[in-house]
């Protein structure tokens, strides 16, 4: 913190973008296959929008995650199947490439007024950017602009940021999480965060499907390198027949992760031949955000991800496995 404030110069920014969203419908898009950091900047961005006299909607591909619903009280939130512009202008937040907001609101919206992210890998896709990638989560970012302006931030945004900030920090276990982050999660404690009641949103509601999944996973589980590298798969046909859905994947990988002696844990998913790759980390120095960027991903340090379209695991494996084996041997 300098000068009282978490960051002075981008906070003065923000505010400044803001005022140049006054009088304008505004839609606040997040990434598809919302996380908790995706779906509470987006609530806590909209409602303070609102607050602030602007006329703001979330939109997202894909369905709020049932352990994230809890979160959204009565924010306007849409789908966006569902969603017809009516002059609005975009607001993105936790993408670090605009293309993972999905094909349909890259064509409703072909430009974005104000990018908020903390992704290493923002490729700086909107009229104003604002990218921190020394925060751990975009709800810090934002938390932390909402704080140095004086903005109102009432229960459910507070428990929304809070929410962001506890899942992008594996529950203020990784690396990214400073001192910074817990002020600030002291100071949304103070608006109306509660973390017992977000923990048994999120940790404690666990579906019977995602268990079955789970066990799937861990019975796929390999090393590779000598043990550096843990890698787990979901094979195609795995969540049909465990009854669960693709938002159950999320936290697998870090199973994987936690094993003593791994440096990287990965999670690959196939769901009818386009692939999902999850990387994870125990060290910054690891840096898999570039060990994705080479298949058309990104993210941060500690934690990457990538898609492929068309492929299949057993052809994807030994390319993927390639690439971290190169990327390993640079950093030795």
């Amino acid at each position: 913190m300098k000068d009282n404030q978490f960051y002075p110069e981008d906070s003065a920014r923000f505010a400044a973008a803001i005022e140049v969203l006054r009088g304008q419908k505004v839609a606040v898009l997040g990434h598809q296959r919302p996380d908790g950091d995706c779906i509470g900047s987006t609530v806590a961005l909209v409602r303070v929008l609102r607050t602030l006299g602007i006329d703001a909607v979330g939109l997202n591909r894909d369905a709020i995650p049932a352990t994230l619903k809890a979160f959204v009280g009565d924010t306007p939130m849409f789908l966006a199947e569902d969603f017809t512009p009516a002059g609005h202008v975009a607001v993105s937040v936790d993408c670090a490439d605009f293309k993972r907001v999905g094909e349909r609101l890259n064509e409703l919206f072909p430009t974005v007024a104000l990018n908020v992210d903390h992704h290493i890998s923002n490729k700086l896709y909107g009229s104003e950017n604002l990218v921190i990638a020394t925060a751990c989560a975009t709800a810090e970012i934002l938390a932390g602009f909402y704080l140095d302006n004086g903005y109102e931030i009432d229960a459910v945004t507070a428990q929304a940021l809070y929410v962001g900030i506890a899942t992008d920090t594996g529950q203020f276990r990784f690396p990214s999480t400073t001192p910074d982050t817990f002020e600030i999660a002291r100071r949304l404690c103070e608006c109306g965060a509660n973390p017992s009641a977000a923990a048994h949103e999120l940790y404690e509601r666990e579906s019977f499907a995602k268990i079955k999944l789970l066990q799937h996973f861990l019975n796929s589980l390999s090393m590779e390198f000598n043990n550096r590298v843990c890698v787990g798969l979901i094979q195609d046909g795995v969540y049909e027949e465990c009854g669960a859905t693709i938002d159950d994947s999320e936290g697998l990988v870090d199973y994987a992760r936690s094993i003593d002696g791994v440096e990287i844990g990965v999670l690959i998913e196939d769901c009818a031949g386009a692939l999902k790759g999850s990387l994870r980390a125990k060290d910054p120095k690891q840096r898999v955000d570039q060990i994705a960027k080479q298949f058309g991903g990104g993210g941060h340090a500690c934690a990457a991800g990538l898609n492929v379209a068309k492929s299949s695991i057993k052809e994807f494996y030994p390319q993927l496995m390639a690439a971290i084996g190169a990327h390993l041997s640079t950093i030795d």
